[in-house]
């Protein structure tokens, strides 16, 4: 949660991965659904990844790690 309220989503992403040894894409959809819950419960510590809004730009960056993820599969 420091990751999310420090405004780093990928971070957060890749903490939880590795705390519950789950897929890229589960863990997206996990800190997704928590992000406005966070934001809802803590406005204020949350500013930073509620501004950020996980736009455009975070989708490039997801599609970056997941075509990365996918070459160390091949």
């Amino acid at each position: 949660s420091d990751a999310l309220a420090d405004g780093n989503k990928i971070e957060a992403i890749k903490i939880y991965r590795k705390a519950t040894d789950s897929g890229l894409k589960d863990a997206k959809e996990f800190i997704d659904t928590l992000i406005p819950k966070l934001i809802e419960k803590d406005p204020e510590k949350y500013e930073k990844i509620a501004k950020s809004g996980g736009g455009c730009a975070s989708m490039v960056v997801f599609a970056l790690l997941l075509s990365g993820a996918v070459g160390l599969l091949c």
